[in-house]
Order: structure tokens, then C-alpha cells, then sequence
């Protein structure tokens, strides 16, 4: 499967994952210097906040308990939001495209 990384400058970078993996390690893994995952992947620094867009929202359940907490904490957070860690990817998320902010601090 694939995920496909849009950094704030509009640039596309297309990336391998694998079923089971999360979109954090689908990020460091293939160099994604955008998400940092300083916590690897314990949702207990969101340096891995990404931007979901509306089509691949509806396919993943809504961030609660400690994800949104910690969404409280990030810069620029918009509408899609959401910690790249607790993410696990999966078939029906093949070929989803994930915005990154400008900075994660």
C-alpha cells in the first residue's frame, strides 16, 4: 500500500507502508523529516500532527481520550487534525493523502 505526504510548501511525496503499521512509523521509516515522533508513537508528544482531509477522514475513527488531549497542544490545528501515531493503517487507507504542518513546534 501506499501514503502519500504533502508537505507545506504543496510538495507530494509518495511513500510504501504496510497494513498494521502506523502512519508515524509509514513517515519515519521512509524519511518524512516533517514527522518527528519523539515519543515512538506513546501519543504523549504530537510531533507527529498531520492534516487529515474530509474524503479519508470518514474512514477512520474520531481522535478522543488522549489524542485529543494532546491535539489541544498543537500548532495550527485545524478541523483534520490528528496524531499520525494513532493511525493504524489498513487496506481501505491505501493511497491516503496526509498534509503536514509547517513545523511541529
Amino acid at each position: 500500500m501506499k501514503v502519500i505526504f504533502v508537505n507545506s510548501e504543496n510538495q507530494r511525496v509518495e511513500v510504501p507502508a504496510s497494513p498494521g503499521e502506523s502512519l508515524m512509523l509509514a513517515a519515519v521509516n521512509n524519511g518524512i523529516s516533517e514527522i518527528v515522533g519523539e515519543c515512538g508513537g506513546a501519543c504523549s508528544c504530537a510531533t507527529c500532527h498531520c492534516y487529515i482531509d474530509g474524503e479519508w477522514r470518514e474512514k477512520l475513527t474520531a481522535a478522543e481520550g488522549v489524542e485529543a488531549d494532546m491535539l489541544d497542544c498543537v500548532i495550527d490545528r485545524e478541523e483534520g487534525s490528528r496524531l499520525a501515531c494513532q493511525i493504524e493503517l489498513n487496506e481501505s487507507l491505501d493511497g491516503i493523502t496526509v498534509r503536514l504542518p509547517a513545523s511541529q513546534c
